[in-house]
């Protein structure tokens, strides 16, 4: 099923699951980054950036 598989056959149905479950698992990835991001600057003290991106960063992503 991945490439690192001996068996592996580039055909579309593959091609098309594997770009799909990139695509979610990158979605999850930035989501928890930011989430890590912003939990970061609250609990540092830095007020300021925080509301920044906390209003513009996921309007900028859109």
């Amino acid at each position: 099923m991945f490439p690192f598989v001996f068996e592996w056959t580039w055909d579309a149905g593959r091609l098309i699951f594997m770009g799909l479950l990139y695509m979610v698992l990158g979605a999850i990835s930035l989501g928890v980054l930011y989430a890590f991001v912003m939990t970061w600057l609250k609990l540092t003290g830095r007020e300021k950036l925080y509301e920044r991106l906390w209003l513009r960063f996921p309007f900028t992503l859109w």
